[in-house]
């Protein structure tokens, strides 16, 4: 196994607590102040779970740039109070920069116990395979 670091497990506090604000920003009728902490939360725990350097090179490669900038345009629209508009385009930069982890992150899911036979039902099954098979890295055509 590999080692975590108290950096790390600061970090994944951190993450955690962002995702936390972010989801009680959202609850409570897109509260500012609670999105905007939130945001800098999550960015923070993630720098401090994989490294400032290698969280900068994430955002910034050549085919991450337009869910970069809608993620961070994002931001910024919550920090100037507009908070739906924000979220709607940090969800947007989330989607186009995490689609590639989504396969690993279903195929995972689906072997809990209780949430992989919920995965697994008619229905959700069919979404879960759709989002599986269309959400993986860009052709490179």
């Amino acid at each position: 196994m590999f080692e975590v670091t108290d950096t790390q497990k600061i970090g994944v506090g951190l993450a955690g607590f962002g995702i936390f604000f972010l989801f009680l920003g959202v609850l409570l009728i897109f509260d500012t102040s609670l999105l905007a902490l939130g945001n800098i939360l999550f960015l923070s725990g993630l720098a401090c779970v994989i490294g400032r350097e290698r969280t900068f090179r994430f955002f910034f490669q050549r085919h991450k740039v337009r869910g970069s900038l809608a993620f961070f345009g994002g931001i910024i629209l919550v920090l100037i109070k507009w908070p739906k508009l924000g979220m709607i385009a940090e969800c947007y930069g989330f989607f186009l920069l995490f689609s590639g982890f989504f396969p690993v992150a279903i195929n995972f899911l689906r072997r809990v116990p209780i949430l992989g036979t919920f995965l697994n039902l008619p229905g959700i099954s069919s979404l879960t395979d759709w989002l599986e098979t269309h959400t993986g890295q860009p052709s490179k055509s």
